[in-house]
């Protein structure tokens, strides 16, 4: 048996696997410029968790134009006030995180919007360095091959927004029976607030802790309303 020949055979075979794995996955990250993922590895996992029990999954994809200007608002509110600014990383807020992990048993996170983004569509749940790797490396590709615009409507349309509730549609149509399009300033609040943990801070009926962010958010939706660079990616301009 010639060892030595199925060394280099087997890692030439090994760098065309990871070849195609790599060009797959950047037609996958380039088609999802223009289309919608159908399912991510977050949903599927929540979908299998509610399998006997008496919730329904819910989950129905909106277009930009489609979502209130005020869920946009609430959420750069809520979740990431410097987006239209930074790269994909606020590093002010992950070195705050990091001096304050260091202190307390409650971890605090320091994700931008499009850091969710990547983990929600492309990763799996969980703390870990390869998981964290992985999400720096697709946030850095999404934010130069989506742009602002896609990434947050991939946002509204991803994030969970309650126990089996999947994007700011299905939220809307559940908790206030409208389209996502008719969402007021305080219901877009309100869904907004529960994003943290979206089980734990339920929105109907309203946690305690939902409805003091919900007052939170509002107030600072009305401090970056008059942010023009806010103002153009909420507007869709």
């Amino acid at each position: 048996m010639n060892t030595k020949g199925i060394v280099p055979r087997t890692w030439r075979r090994l760098k065309r696997v990871l070849l195609v794995m790599f060009i797959a996955h950047l037609l996958y990250l380039i088609l999802l410029r223009w289309v919608n993922p159908p399912i991510t590895i977050t949903m599927i996992s929540n979908w299998f968790g509610l399998l006997g029990t008496d919730k329904k999954f819910h989950k129905t994809w909106a277009d930009y134009d489609e979502i209130s200007q005020h869920s946009k608002l609430a959420v750069l509110a809520s979740e990431d006030q410097l987006f239209p600014d930074h790269n994909g990383f606020d590093f002010k807020s992950i070195e705050k995180a990091m001096k304050h992990n260091q202190k307390s048993k409650k971890i605090r996170g320091a994700s931008t919007i499009s850091q969710q983004v990547a983990k929600n569509v492309f990763l799996w749940q969980g703390r870990s360095w390869l998981r964290k790797g992985l999400e720096v490396y697709f946030t850095f590709m999404i934010e130069k091959l989506w742009g602002k615009q896609r990434i947050l409507e991939m946002y509204l349309n991803v994030a969970q927004m309650g126990d089996g509730i999947y994007g700011i549609e299905a939220a809307s149509q559940q908790y206030y029976q409208k389209s996502a399009a008719s969402l007021n300033r305080e219901q877009a609040a309100m869904i907004a607030a529960c994003l943290p943990n979206p089980v734990k801070y339920t929105v109907s009926p309203p946690a305690r802790i939902t409805a003091w962010r919900q007052r939170r958010i509002l107030q600072q939706m009305r401090f970056l309303a008059g942010d023009p660079d806010i103002s153009a990616l909420v507007s869709g301009k």
